[in-house]
């Protein structure tokens, strides 16, 4: 009888512990419900015209039908976007390893990335349009300047923060400076890299959506102006939407990658120990 009694307790605080973590999942999916409907009433109550709002099933409806164009558009931007973020990471990691192992180097190389950080991008973005034409290259190259500082700035701050009793402890182990960088640098910066490059993915799709509102043939940049000036309000909201799920699955991506590489890191662990 103990043995059955302490089989269905376990049995059933297993159940409540599913419960609950299935409440959990399912809450932010319930906010984003929340939040549809209540628009869905209030353009239904207030009989607001669909070329100024539409309701959330007409967007959806117009999603669909027009899937085919969207993905045709989707696709540029993604190519885009993807490409301008390689090149942020690929430059911005190596500037950052250099500008924490040289005083000099970062005093001489620091004035000028600041100087295209606050420069605003739209200005700049006509200018690459007149050097590079109405191609993928102007697109590629605004996405990189957005998405380029935080990369650059959280890897140099994660480079920084391995504690000075640490490199003593590997030099007096005879440590190499290579070795020093792979086996305690690279590994004390990662948490802050993987920081700046969700920062970034973030901010290179509204890099490529700048370059293509300033000149474009393609694109979904592109398609929001031709929808803004024929006031194709619905398929505005949609390809709103396609850009909105672009930027969350890349964003992800990154996320994954991270869990992957660090699982070590606080976040992660405190993640763990609350599903459980």
């Amino acid at each position: 009888m103990t043995l059955v009694s302490e089989t269905a307790k376990s049995a059933s605080a297993t159940g409540i512990q599913s419960g609950f973590h299935l409440l959990r999942k399912l809450t932010p999916l319930a906010g984003i419900l929340a939040f549809l409907l209540a628009w869905q009433f209030f353009v239904v109550f207030w009989q607001v015209p669909a070329y100024l709002l539409p309701t959330p099933t007409q967007i959806g409806q117009v999603f669909i039908d027009e899937f085919p164009e969207l993905l045709r558009h989707g696709w540029v931007t993604v190519y885009e976007m993807i490409a301008g973020y390689a090149l942020a990471v690929a430059v911005a990691i190596p500037l950052a390893i250099a500008i924490t192992s040289s005083r000099r180097f970062n005093e001489f190389v620091m004035p000028t990335m600041l100087f295209f950080q606050i420069v605003p991008k739209v200005a700049i973005a006509p200018l690459f349009l007149v050097w590079f034409g109405v191609g993928a290259t102007p697109k590629i190259l605004v996405a990189f300047l957005i998405s380029f500082f935080p990369i650059v700035i959280d890897a140099a701050v994660g480079l920084r923060s391995m504690s000075p009793e640490m490199g003593d402890l590997a030099r007096s182990m005879g440590a190499s400076r290579l070795q020093i960088f792979t086996q305690f640098r690279l590994p004390t910066s990662l948490p802050y890299l993987f920081s700046g490059l969700k920062v970034a993915a973030t901010l290179a799709i509204a890099g490529t959506v700048v370059g293509e509102f300033v000149g474009a043939d393609k694109g979904l940049g592109y398609l929001l102006l031709v929808t803004n000036s024929n006031m194709q309000t619905a398929l505005m909201f949609a390809t709103i939407l396609a850009l909105t799920i672009i930027g969350f699955v890349f964003y992800y991506i990154v996320e994954l990658l991270e869990s992957f590489l660090i699982p070590w890191h606080v976040t992660h662990r405190v993640q763990e120990t609350a599903t459980m």
